[in-house]
């Protein structure tokens, strides 16, 4: 069980970097007209979202989350830094 949260949090970690990485490709996109970055980067960042979203579940029902801390841990994948926040003060501190 626990290697099932390890697991979540690199998933959350990556997905994390993928989200930032936007960053720099969109203004390559919108400024530079060099397309091919952000389709690379947004590919990969959907394959983690839905990754991490599926090991959310996962982990909810596994350990009998409650739907605040699915809510809480799920929120945090769309906001940049939410998902090392997330990770750093509330998966670390989980007592299982």
């Amino acid at each position: 069980m626990i290697r099932l949260l390890a697991f979540f949090r690199w998933i959350a970690l990556a997905e994390g970097v993928s989200l930032l990485s936007f960053a720099i490709t969109m203004p390559l996109k919108y400024q530079l007209l060099i397309f091919w970055p952000n389709q690379v980067v947004g590919m990969i960042h959907g394959l983690l979202f839905l990754l991490y979203v599926i090991t959310l579940c996962w982990i909810t029902f596994k350990f009998n989350w409650r739907f605040i801390d699915f809510f809480l841990v799920f929120i945090a994948s769309f906001l940049p830094f939410g998902t090392f926040v997330m990770e750093r003060y509330y998966l670390r501190n989980k007592d299982y």
